[in-house]
């Protein structure tokens, strides 16, 4: 009986793919690529490593295998974990609204074609979002989130049943004419940058994956990623002040009655500790690793507002907490979202007494 339910899940989660990467999707794609000239790539603000290697992964497509003048365009700066994936021979096809707004505009504005990635609704592109919406071209989503916006796009490629975006886009390639199912046809930047996205995503194969995750990575490999390489990189090539603010959080991390676990950092500590954006990826995963606590939330502090990351185990819902406290969403067991500053929480206190009364009444 348990072989049987596992075969199930496994032909289940084929067969959801297989309805989204359709050949009349694939073939679509395909001639909307034939026909631009200037694509425009797109995906969330604080774009994180699955965001960032989608995104570099179809910019070397384009421009090494169908000759188009693509460019990205990012709400704000890439992580830093992942700059490794935007070489400085790169840096030109990079726009950031955030300390150019005019530049990132002008790109869109003389894009026609517009590509999200690893983002379900324009919304979450916050500056970009109205020179997004407003481009008259035609408009494709490739994502992994749940409830895409679909009246925004003329093709999606999207279902939560994916490890991520870069998994997505993988399928997407590998139905395109060119490469033909042959990972080894792919640009070797595109293939270092998907493999990235994808581990990131899962937090190195430990959440969000299925069969055909372990058979990306097994192509990939096959076409020649270094792996080892790529894991250096993303875990092995921290600054020493994540390590000190890691220290820092853990020392001061409040574990609840009911099996949660929180850290908070505010704009004071990471000014103490010279943190910079996406040296801090991954901390909200770390208390998952005791055995009593079920769902880990992290509160990193912004303009008038908290960053809130959830992690949780099978069984409990991050997806849920975060939609029901902290107005965001994302998967059953990684989501996030945001606490505002308002009339009611004006203190790291309020923020606190917030965040408690929260987890005792969802996890009671």
């Amino acid at each position: 009986m348990k072989c049987n339910i596992i075969c199930k899940f496994a032909d289940e989660k084929a067969e959801q793919m297989n309805a989204v990467v359709t050949p009349e999707k694939a073939l679509r794609f395909d001639r909307m690529l034939s026909a631009a000239s200037r694509a425009v790539l797109s995906a969330h603000i604080h774009a994180d490593g699955d965001a960032v290697g989608s995104c570099s992964a179809l910019l070397h497509y384009l421009r090494e295998s169908r000759g188009i003048d693509a460019h990205v365009v990012l709400p704000d700066r890439d992580a830093g974990g992942t700059s490794f994936l935007i070489p400085e021979e790169d840096r030109p096809y990079y726009h950031f609204h955030l300390t150019d707004a005019a530049d990132a505009e002008a790109v869109i504005a003389r894009s026609d074609l517009v590509i999200l990635l690893d983002c379900n609704s324009f919304s979450r592109t916050e500056g970009l979002e109205a020179a997004l919406r407003g481009s008259a071209a035609p408009k494709v989503l490739i994502d992994h989130h749940l409830n895409p916006e679909t009246e925004s796009f003329d093709l999606i490629f999207s279902t939560e049943a994916i490890s991520s975006a870069s998994e997505m886009l993988f399928q997407v390639l590998c139905a395109m004419p060119d490469v033909a199912g042959d990972a080894s046809r792919l640009p070797a930047h595109s293939a270092v940058a998907l493999m990235t996205g994808m581990t990131t995503d899962t937090n190195n194969f430990a959440n969000s994956v299925f069969p055909g995750t372990f058979e990306m990575a097994s192509r990939l490999l096959a076409a020649g990623v270094d792996r080892d390489a790529i894991l250096s990189q993303l875990y092995n090539s921290y600054r020493e002040n994540r390590l000190r603010v890691m220290g820092f959080l853990l020392g001061k991390m409040t574990l609840t009655p009911e099996g949660a676990a929180y850290m908070i950092l505010t704009k004071r500590n990471m000014n103490a500790f010279g943190i910079s954006e996406g040296e801090t990826e991954g901390f909200v995963n770390i208390p998952l690793s005791i055995r009593e606590v079920r769902l880990s939330v992290f509160l990193k502090q912004d303009a008038g507002y908290f960053r809130v990351s959830t992690r949780s185990k099978k069984g409990t819902s991050a997806q849920q907490f975060a939609a029901r406290y902290f107005n965001g969403g994302g998967h059953e067991n990684a989501a996030g979202g945001r606490l505002y500053f308002s009339d009611s929480i004006t203190s790291i206190k309020d923020v606190v007494a917030y965040l408690e009364n929260a987890l005792n009444e969802f996890l009671s």
